[in-house]
C-alpha cells in the first residue's frame, strides 16, 4: 500500500497507514529479538554441558529471557482498540481538606515523572489550585502509544494515610484523591456529535496574574446537553484552539462513557466510578508504614518513595494482568 503511487494523496489515511505499518514492523522486531535470546540461552546451555559456562551464567540469562517473555504477555493485554490510544488524566481532592489538595498534588507528580520516564509526552490542560497548598482538581494530556491501555486501572480512589505536615499536633491523617482516565480517540474511532446538542461558555483563564491568559476570555468549556458531559480547556492563548481541544476532550468523554455502558454487564466492579471516601478506595499509600498495596490485585510494594517518584510499572502491569475475581484485601 505504501508503494501506491497515490499513497500519499489522502495525507490522514496514509499517516495512519505508516502507523499500523509501524506498530506491526515492532511487534515483529520484538519477536525477532525474543527468539534470538532463546537461541542464545540453547547455545549457552550447550556451552554448559562441555563445562565452558557457568550455572550463574545459565541462571543469569535465563532471568533475562524470563523478563522479555514476561513483557510480551503483558503486552498482548492491551488488545482493545482504545487501548493503544494517548489519554486524558483527571486528579480531583476528595475529603480531607487541605490534607486532600496537597495529596492531589503528590498524585500529579507521580504521574509526570511516570510519563517522563517512559518517553510520554504530557500537557497540563486545566488546573485548580487548593485554597492552602496543593491543587482541588487537575486535567492533563497525556501522548504516546498505549497510554490509555497502561494507565486505565488507575481509575479510581487513591488513599493515603500519613503524619500531616499541616496537623500541628503531628497526627496520621487520610486522605482521598479520585483518578478518572479517559481515552484520547483518534481519527480510527468516529463520534457523531449534533452542533446542536452543545452549549459554549467563555471564560478567563486561571494562573498566574498578568499573563495573557488572563486578560482575555480565552478559556472555554463545553456542554454536551443530552448527556450533561462537560469538557473544558484553557491551555492555549487562543480561544480558538482551546474549542478544538475542548472538542477533543468531550469527544472522548462521550467515546468512554459508551465503554461504560459495555462494560458494566461484563465488568460491574471496573466499570462503576467510586466515592471518594472511606472503603471506595483502589490503592493505599501508608507513608509511615512505608507501604503501598493495591485492593484489586493485592499487589504490594515497601518501597513508598519510588512509587511516589512514578515508578508505578508493577502495579500497572499487575492490573492487566489481573483476572478480577480476588477482591480481597
Amino acid at each position: 500500500m505504501t508503494l501506491d503511487p497515490d499513497f500519499w494523496s489522502d495525507s490522514d489515511r496514509a499517516q495512519k497507514i505508516l502507523k499500523d505499518l509501524n506498530k506491526a514492523k515492532d511487534a515483529v522486531a520484538k519477536y525477532n529479538s525474543l527468539n534470538e535470546h532463546v537461541e542464545d540461552l540453547e547455545v549457552m546451555l550447550e556451552f554448559f554441558k562441555e563445562g565452558e559456562v557457568t550455572e550463574e551464567e545459565i541462571q543469569d540469562r535465563y532471568r533475562k529471557v524470563e523478563a522479555i517473555i514476561a513483557d510480551m504477555e503483558f503486552r498482548n493485554t492491551l488488545d482493545q482498540p482504545e487501548d493503544k490510544l494517548a489519554c486524558y488524566l483527571q486528579i480531583n481532592a476528595g475529603a480531607g481538606g487541605t490534607e486532600s489538595c496537597d495529596w492531589s498534588e503528590m498524585l500529579l507528580r507521580m504521574f509526570t515523572m511516570w510519563a517522563g520516564n517512559n518517553k510520554y509526552k504530557l500537557t497540563e490542560l486545566n488546573r485548580q489550585d487548593g485554597d492552602v497548598a496543593g491543587i482541588k482538581s487537575v486535567e492533563l494530556e497525556i501522548e504516546g502509544d498505549y497510554a490509555y491501555g497502561m494507565l486505565k486501572g488507575e481509575n479510581g480512589v487513591h488513599r493515603l494515610v500519613r503524619v500531616s505536615p499541616f496537623n500541628a499536633q503531628g497526627k496520621r491523617m487520610t486522605s482521598f484523591a479520585s483518578v478518572f482516565v479517559h481515552p484520547m480517540i483518534d481519527e480510527s474511532i468516529e463520534i457523531d456529535i449534533n452542533p446542536a446538542d452543545l452549549h459554549w461558555d467563555t471564560f478567563r483563564a486561571s494562573g498566574a496574574g498578568g499573563q495573557h491568559v488572563n486578560k482575555t476570555e480565552s478559556a472555554v468549556r463545553v456542554r454536551h446537553l443530552p448527556t450533561g458531559t462537560v469538557a473544558e480547556c484553557q491551555q492555549e492563548r487562543s480561544q480558538h484552539l482551546n474549542r478544538e481541544k475542548a472538542m477533543k476532550m468531550l469527544r472522548s468523554r462521550l467515546y468512554e462513557a459508551e465503554l461504560k455502558k459495555q462494560l458494566a454487564a461484563r465488568d460491574k466492579v471496573e466499570a462503576g466510578k467510586m466515592k471518594n471516601e472511606w472503603g471506595s478506595q483502589i490503592r493505599s499509600y501508608v507513608l509511615d508504614d512505608r507501604r503501598v498495596k493495591d485492593h484489586r490485585t493485592n499487589h504490594e510494594t515497601r518501597n513508598t518513595d519510588a512509587v511516589l517518584n512514578g515508578q508505578i510499572d508493577d502495579f500497572l502491569k499487575a492490573f492487566l494482568m489481573w483476572d478480577g475475581t480476588d477482591q480481597k484485601g
